[in-house]
């Protein structure tokens, strides 16, 4: 493995994660099980990758250029047919190839978690990145000053990649506003975030028992870390923290980049995908004291698009009938609204806030509240999900 882009060999008394990743034969899993292999300590970087050729190297390169690097930098490479596997070896890289796995990242982090956790400690870590996401150097420093009390997971914040021309700026502006909440939040999150997130072993765990004994759902039925049935892996698994009274959290300071969907269609799934998953996620665990907060975001939202129709509909009327005039009032909420979008989009930087005021974002706005009616009807209809 190479850290900060120098190759060190593991410590004597610890066996490179290789020897017990890299071989793959059903054979070979079922006699590895079966005898006792020294702890590795400290932090395990995971990657699931399916078909990530284009980003893993940054990804990795990402890793090895931390202040305070992993220990071991793996990646899981999940039914990969593109040259992800070779590009993640000749980057230092170790890599773990899924067999059989139909559950997708979920699947695949739940086949390397059942491999690797017996070989870890209660105190040790390990990050779960998004193969096409790159942390910054001070990412994992931070995660692990963090990761004290009752904080079991510390999530990244993340800005959006370059490219994607006019949906791709959107999402980018999205993201910003995003980073600006949590900031003065101080660090106070609804979901862990899949692009990047360090966990404890010991709450890893304890996941796992608590699936087994019905204290949670039981995701795959055997003790698997993530929840393999549902669309949004990681937020349910911020329930599932949340509910063994840990918490957790995204710190300033901890951040990356990660990509962006370059098109109004996959923008269109990946947000289907996230607000129906959400939804199902609520209905999962019931209404309890931890999902209340969810439950009323849910609520707002459905609000929210419902008086966006009605808005439009009576602008549509008031064209119609020629009685469109304008309203003191609604010019005050139209200033107000205006000031909002600029003020929110200032990490970006001043020329993004002159175009802020332009309004031009309604376009996307609007289409979010498509998608989220999208999605509560076909989660309400019971809809065939995929994804």
């Amino acid at each position: 493995m190479s850290t900060s882009g120098t190759r060190v060999a593991a410590a004597p008394d610890i066996p490179p994660v290789s020897s017990a990743v890299q071989e793959q034969s059903t054979d070979s899993r079922a006699a590895r099980r079966h005898r006792t292999t020294p702890r590795i300590s400290g932090l395990i970087a995971a990657l699931p990758a399916h078909n990530e050729e284009a980003g893993i190297a940054a990804a990795i390169q990402g890793l090895q250029n931390q202040t305070c690097p992993p220990d071991h930098i793996v990646v899981i490479a999940d039914n990969c047919t593109d040259r992800t596997v070779e590009i993640a070896r000749a980057n230092g890289a170790e890599v773990f190839e899924t067999t059989d796995n139909t559950h997708k990242k979920a699947g695949a982090l739940n086949q390397f978690l059942a491999e690797i956790l017996p070989q870890l400690r209660e105190d040790d870590l390990v990050l779960v990145q998004d193969a096409d996401s790159a942390l910054d150097p001070d990412f994992l420093q931070i995660a692990r000053k963090n990761l004290k009390g009752s904080i079991g997971a510390v999530g990244g914040v993340f800005r959006g990649s370059e490219g994607g021309g006019f949906v791709g700026h959107l999402q980018r502006n999205e993201y910003a506003r995003y980073a600006r909440d949590v900031r003065r939040l101080g660090g106070k999150c609804l979901v862990v975030t899949g692009t990047a997130a360090v966990l404890q072993v010991g709450l890893l765990r304890r996941i796992s028992q608590a699936r087994l004994a019905g204290e949670l759902p039981a995701g795959d039925g055997r003790g698997g870390i993530y929840d393999t049935s549902v669309l949004t892996e990681d937020n349910e698994l911020t329930f599932a923290i949340r509910h063994l009274g840990y918490d957790v959290l995204s710190p300033a300071g901890c951040t990356l980049v990660t990509e962006i969907m370059p098109t109004w269609g996959e923008l269109w799934r990946q947000r289907l995908r996230w607000k129906r998953g959400a939804v199902e996620n609520c209905v999962q665990y019931g209404f309890t004291r931890i999902t209340r907060p969810y439950w009323g975001r849910q609520i707002l939202t459905m609000i929210g698009c419902l008086i966006t129709y009605i808005y439009l509909a009576t602008i549509v009327y008031a064209i119609a009938t020629n009685n469109l005039s304008v309203q003191p009032f609604w010019m005050a909420v139209t200033v107000i609204f205006i000031v909002e979008r600029i003020v929110t989009v200032r990490d970006r930087g001043w020329r993004h806030m002159v175009l802020a005021g332009l309004m031009y974002e309604l376009v996307i706005d609007l289409f979010l509240q498509l998608v989220h009616t999208k999605a509560y009807l076909d989660a309400l209809t019971n809809r065939r999900r995929d994804w």
